[in-house]
């Protein structure tokens, strides 16, 4: 049977339903050509320069339009071609099915009518909510309007302590911005009016301070990459037709799901360009949530968000051009800002992650104030790239994951060499750091978890199951069950501060699609303690807490970033509890030494802490530490103490205190630091033993035992098939620290001739002074053991 001819019943192909998309396409375009002669006719009979300008804005969005809807027709005319193509090789191979087929009843409407039907629905509804939204702007513009004439002198407080003034409702922080310089407004991406961000173009509504954001501004970057996903956003309504969901900036640009299967996002950054050259701007207008689901009736997505998100009885919508979208904002003035961008990668994803839902494509991209950055970004992805700590593990044989086992690493014995290395690193700083190291076990029933709380807020991550009737948990973290450490016999002031160590194994049921190598796993251990210790301890572990950080840091070679964190609005327990743990921390990280930024309003409900941020070789940023004041759990546990005055209800503070973090995201993070060039304290790979020739092979494994059994990871290259060269090549290449030739010579004088990876050349040595230097420098962790051997 042909692919052109229709099926008996009237059921179309794929290549029919296609072209009658096509045709109705068409037909679109063909009635907004109508109306744009229609609009000229207008334009050309009236002389009116007033008349002139009322038309003009509706005959540019109907040039937009029919600019989008041809980029559309083409991405449709492949589809079409492409379906052709699939059926026409399909036909000939499957023709026995296709009798098969033939002879099924089908009804008419299953295929055909109804996609063509809700395509055409879903143009009409989109054109309904602009209608609506245009009813609401100009509701709304009228009421500023009013609140304008009523206006107030207000006075406004800049970041160096000068006065400004301006009028309620009326002046911008745009406007304020110019009148100090043209270049600091030009180039704004935000503003922060009384701490809260707060788009340029909107009026000031009271006295208040102002402050500016340029884009190194890590919240107008959020801002500006918030404005490029809503323009992707725009290009990806036109470009596929489906129902946007989320898209929000993420730490490294942005991303938007849609609800469609297509993958294919070429010409996306062709529309994005149009979008960005039209400068459309971005306009605020809050609705109350019952008209708003009339105004997204056609995105069951953003339904879903307003019924199951939305708490207020009125929220926010953002418009660029024809896009409408539930959005918090701010956002930039208008889409020109974005000067240049990117999309570079695509995936499949879950709605919000969840494999019971709808599936979607996820696309991401990126955007800068300037084309020289964008390339300096892509610069630095290639280089990540090169530094994959999954490419590198692979390459080097140090783990891999399995499909039977999602979310838990395989450690070989190269990698888990790194893994026990890094552990006793830890284990010998807690000995000489008044740390006891406790085992606790990995099954818990749920009533612990219900007693400490994460089983009402955290259930979902938890690995469950039913033992005897009762619900049991694999433990997603230590802190519990040390609690019931603490309290299985009474507590004296004597023993505090009490420092619990444990690397027992976690498990946090992660979602499949969130798993991303060792950085987001469902199976790991973690270097993780907690300290139980009085109010008036805090200071003092503080300062040994971070004291600790700084000496593992330092053996890494990380630089850090610290944060105190203080109570947020949700905060429990007794404000001057607060007032004076978040005092004992400030005097910590003063009397530390360090830079530290204060982070008002961002700890947890249960206690103030310090974050910290590592900082990688190629400039990137990792939260593994931290440092967290507890005053929740001895309370929900009932901890109690006996005090110095005999009180036995005295209760003690948590301070929950990693510096690892995960040893597993720690490894993802060494690895691409170090770029698989590990140092010789942490290297799985550390001598390489090389005979001249098949007659010193005997002395080159000789050699080779000795360094085996003074612990180091030591091989010899037997292969005589390969010439010396050749092998000294292939271990700097496998990135042994140290390649030890052997000869004659070397063998008639008990010594090895010494190179690095890096190919320096130490020369001959004796096997005991070699030794001897090697291990002392393992012993010290010294971070470049082949500059200074």
């Amino acid at each position: 049977m042909s692919p052109q001819k229709k099926k008996p019943g009237g059921h179309l192909n794929m290549a029919e339903l296609l072209a009658a998309r096509l045709a109705t396409q068409e037909d679109q375009i063909q009635a907004l050509t109508r109306e744009i002669a229609n609009l000229r006719d207008v334009l050309s009979k009236g002389s009116c320069a007033n008349s002139i300008d009322t038309a003009s804005p509706a005959l540019e969005t109907l040039r937009t339009e029919n600019e989008k809807l041809k980029y559309r027709l083409v991405h449709l005319r492949r589809g079409l071609q492409a379906d052709q193509q699939q059926q026409q090789q399909g036909g000939r191979k499957q023709t026995a099915k296709c009798d098969t087929a033939r002879r099924r009843p089908v009804t008419q409407t299953s295929y055909t009518d109804q996609p063509i039907k809700r395509w055409k629905t879903t143009l009409i509804l989109w054109q309904d909510s602009l209608y609506l939204y245009e009813e609401l702007k100009r509701e709304s513009d009228a009421l500023l309007a009013m609140k304008a004439a009523e206006s107030t002198p207000i006075t406004v407080e800049l970041p160096d302590g000068r006065k400004v003034t301006g009028k309620a409702w009326v002046t911008t922080p745009y406007q304020l911005a110019a009148e100090i310089s043209q270049g600091l407004a030009d180039n704004a991406v935000i503003s922060r009016v009384n701490g809260e961000l707060w788009d340029l173009d909107r009026p000031l509504e009271k006295d208040c301070s102002l402050e500016i954001l340029r884009f190194d501004n890590d919240d107008a970057q959020a801002v500006y990459w918030h404005s490029s996903a809503h323009i992707l956003g725009e290009a990806m309504e036109n470009f596929y037709g489906g129902c946007l969901c989320y898209g929000p900036p993420i730490e490294n640009g942005f991303y938007y799901d849609m609800g469609v299967s297509s993958s294919e996002f070429g010409d996306l950054e062709i529309l994005c360009k149009a979008v960005i050259k039209e400068k459309q701007p971005f306009e605020r207008l809050e609705v109350s949530k019952e008209t708003l689901l009339k105004m997204f009736k056609y995105n069951k997505f953003k339904c879903r968000i307003l019924n199951e998100k939305v708490t207020t009885p009125t929220t926010t919508v953002y418009r660029c051009g024809p896009l409408i979208d539930l959005c918090r904002g701010p956002h930039v003035r208008h889409t020109g800002k974005i000067k240049a961008m990117k999309i570079y990668k695509n995936s499949s994803t879950y709605w919000e992650g969840r494999a019971d839902m709808e599936t979607l494509q996820r696309i991401y991209g990126i955007s800068f104030p300037d084309s020289k950055m964008l390339k300096e970004w892509e610069r630095f992805q290639e280089e990540a790239k090169n530094r994959d700590h999954r490419k590198i593990g692979k390459d080097q044989e140090l783990f891999f994951f399995h499909d039977l086992s999602p979310g838990s690493c395989f450690f070989m014995p190269r990698g888990a060499y790194i893994y026990n290395t890094l552990m006793d690193f830890i284990r010998g700083e807690y000995w000489q750091r008044g740390f006891q190291e406790v085992a606790s076990p990995n099954i818990y029933n749920s009533k612990l978890w219900e007693t400490s709380g994460h089983w009402q807020h955290y259930n979902e991550n938890m690995f469950s199951f039913p033992v005897e009737e009762e619900v049991f948990a694999l433990k997603p973290m230590n802190c519990p069950g040390h609690c019931l450490m603490f309290s299985h016999r009474p507590r004296s002031w004597r023993e505090l501060p009490l420092r619990l160590a444990d690397f027992g194994v976690l498990h946090r049921n992660e979602l499949s699609g969130a798993l991303t190598g060792l950085t987001r796993v469902r199976r790991f251990q973690q270097d993780d303690a907690h300290i139980f210790c009085t109010m008036e301890q805090i200071e003092k572990e503080m300062k040994e807490c971070l004291d600790f950080l700084r000496c593992v840091y330092d053996v890494f070679g990380f630089s850090f970033q610290l944060d105190l964190s203080t109570r947020p609005e949700n905060y429990l327990g007794d404000i001057s509890v607060w007032n004076q743990a978040e005092k004992q921390l400030e005097n910590s990280l003063n009397e530390f030494g360090e830079p530290w930024k204060l982070n008002p309003g961002d700890g947890a409900f249960y206690g103030p802490k310090i974050d910290i941020k590592i900082k990688d070789a190629i400039g990137r940023y990792h939260q593994c530490a931290t440092i967290q004041l507890d005053f929740q759990l001895p309370i929900r546990f009932n901890l109690t103490f006996v005090g110095k005055d005999g009180d036995d209800k005295t209760r003690p503070v948590i301070i929950h205190r990693a510096i690892l973090g995960s040893v597993e995201r720690m490894i993802a993070i060494l690895t691409e630091n170090y770029a698989g060039k590990w140092p010789l304290w942490l290297s799985p790979r550390q001598v390489m033993l090389v005979p001249v020739n098949p007659s010193l092979e005997d002395y080159a494994k000789m050699v080779c035992k000795k360094f085996t059994e003074a612990g180091f990871n030591a091989d010899a290259d037997l292969d005589s098939s390969c010439l010396l060269n050749k092998k000294i090549r292939n271990a700097q290449l496998a990135q042994y620290n140290f390649i030890l030739v052997v000869g004659e010579k070397e063998k008639m004088t008990n010594s090895v001739n010494v190179r690095t990876r890096d190919n320096k050349v130490h020369g001959e040595m004796s096997v005991e002074e070699v030794l001897g230097r090697l291990t002392s420098l393992k012993q010290s962790r010294c971070r470049n053991a082949e500059e200074d051997f």
